[in-house]
């Protein structure tokens, strides 16, 4: 068999070359800290260490977010605690407003306090977070969720969107809440109950506060509507005072009751429903009582209507001084129904930062995972590196030297003449 010099050179050089080429990877691995140098080196490996690398990505997403998320929660808790404090205090205004020892000078300095607070308030109601973004007016963050109308009262200019952020890969979490769901609404599920007199009263009668006394009672969810009139109950022609009980269940058309003779202080049974009416009301007065789901709970209308009729002279008129417990009544109904909401409200902002600190943990956890797996498809194993390393310079140097020897003793593979 003949062997060409040509072909011996060529073979020894593309050894050399293979060896070379062998011991630049491991110098590329080596010097980058990478075994996967390029695709080719594992494609299996670098498809997995591809989407893992979107995973951890995610991971680090979904971090950030939770952390604007806290931030914005933050901000909100630290708000309502103060509407807290807030509505603590002007519930101890309104209770000494129905002081009897107090002249009209007294209550009109009480409304001056109402009114800061009241001023107070709108600037909750309309809390930035660090972005310059309104807390509470839904999607529009960019305007505040209460504005001053013409009028000078107080109304809600929000949208009712909540702003959702992606927290973790299947859960999606508010991080913050609609201005209407805290300042102008009830508990969802509360059974409550606000009373009113109407305006046009020329009684002395003072409605009480509702209570449910049986929750599976017929009438309980329904509205109320308490008139009174002289009427001739026992049929000798005498008139009496008494009441008529009009039903309402929003659905179908309102129901009125028999008339009922009027008894000062007496509980009326509504059917599952209790409300006192005392003093000393006049024909034509009329009364409301409506589950707090449905009433107006705007707080703002509230503060309003009691600095009105704090600033009304109520001295020596007994229907003007009728007038003012009743609103004073209704007011301290109405804002406790208030505060629980807002308490209500905290309580889920408190869960949801709770929630997002385990969701913190699990995504530390997770993303360790994550990096370890990429770590492993991606990094270089030191130990088998440059032990490869030590046996490709071997190699490398044992093919050189065959290469020296194959060129020094050509002879030797040459047929003699």
């Amino acid at each position: 068999m003949r062997i060409s010099t040509s072909l011996m050179y060529q073979t020894g050089l593309s050894t050399l070359g293979a060896q070379q080429s062998d011991l630049m990877h491991l110098f590329q691995q080596i010097g980058t800290g990478r075994r996967l140098v390029t695709p080719a080196d594992d494609p299996l490996a670098a498809a997995q260490a591809l989407n893992m690398s979107q995973t951890l990505a995610l991971n680090t997403r979904y971090a950030d977010n939770r952390a604007i998320a806290k931030q914005n929660l933050g901000i909100e808790e630290n708000t309502l605690n103060s509407v807290t404090q807030a509505l603590q205090d002007i519930k101890t205004r309104v209770v000494e407003a129905g002081n009897g020892t107090y002249a009209d000078a007294n209550r009109r300095s009480l409304a001056d306090v109402l009114k800061n607070y009241r001023e107070t308030l709108l600037g909750y109601a309309n809390a930035t977070d660090g972005n310059g973004q309104h807390l509470f007016s839904g999607y529009k963050g960019d305007a505040p969720a209460y504005v001053k109308a013409s009028d000078g009262s107080i109304v809600w200019s929000g949208d009712s969107g909540q702003r959702m952020i992606q927290v973790d890969q299947t859960r999606r979490m508010s991080s913050g809440d609609v201005g209407a769901d805290i300042f102008n609404r009830a508990t969802p599920g509360t059974n409550s109950y606000v009373a009113t007199a109407h305006s046009s009263n020329s009684g002395t009668g003072l409605i009480g506060s509702t209570s449910v006394t049986d929750p599976a009672g017929a009438n309980v969810g329904k509205s109320f509507s308490i008139a009174f009139s002289e009427v001739d109950i026992d049929g000798d022609g005498t008139l009496e005072m008494a009441y008529t009980v009009t039903i309402d269940d929003g659905v179908s058309s309102p129901t009125s009751l028999p008339p009922q003779a009027y008894v000062d202080g007496q509980a009326i049974d509504l059917g599952g429903v209790s409300v006192v009416i005392s003093g000393q009301p006049e024909a034509g007065d009329a009364f409301e009582t409506e589950p707090a789901q449905s009433a107006d709970l705007d707080l703002f209308a509230t503060l309003d209507a009691l600095i009105e009729i704090l600033e009304t002279p109520v001295d020596g008129d007994p229907v003007a001084q009728a007038k003012l417990t009743n609103i004073l009544n209704t007011a301290n109904q109405k804002i406790t129904i208030n505060h629980d909401n807002v308490l209500t409200v905290r309580a889920s902002v408190g869960a949801r930062l709770d929630e997002l600190d385990k969701l913190d943990a699990n995504g530390a956890q997770r993303g360790l995972g994550y990096e370890d797996h990429l770590s492993k498809l991606e990094n270089v194993d030191w130990y088998q590196a440059i032990s490869d390393l030590q046996l490709r310079q071997t190699a490398l140097q044992a093919a050189a030297m065959a290469f020296q020897s194959i060129q020094a003793n050509t002879s030797l593979f040459m047929q003699k003449r």
